[in-house]
């Protein structure tokens, strides 16, 4: 829980940041903290029903890590 917040934290202080290299390290967090939620997504046992929503959140934390990803290659390659 704590990990999935924090992208959105962070995320939200990307958009405040004073300089790009800021607005870059922030994003790196963000691709890091959508990683480690979907680690510990992995490490939940649950039953079946609670089964398909853990596969949708790390699913959902899956595509904000490709994201993130995707701000970072296309601020490296605006340099």
């Amino acid at each position: 829980m704590r990990s999935s917040g924090s992208v959105a934290a962070n995320f939200i202080e990307a958009n405040e940041s004073f300089s790009r290299n800021d607005f870059s390290h922030r994003v790196k967090i963000c691709r890091k903290e959508a990683k480690e939620s979907i680690l510990w997504l992995k490490l939940i046992d649950v039953n079946e029903p609670q089964a398909l929503k853990r596969d949708s959140l790390i699913q959902e934390a899956t595509e904000l890590m490709k994201i993130f990803g995707a701000i970072l290659e296309k601020l490296k390659n605006t340099n």
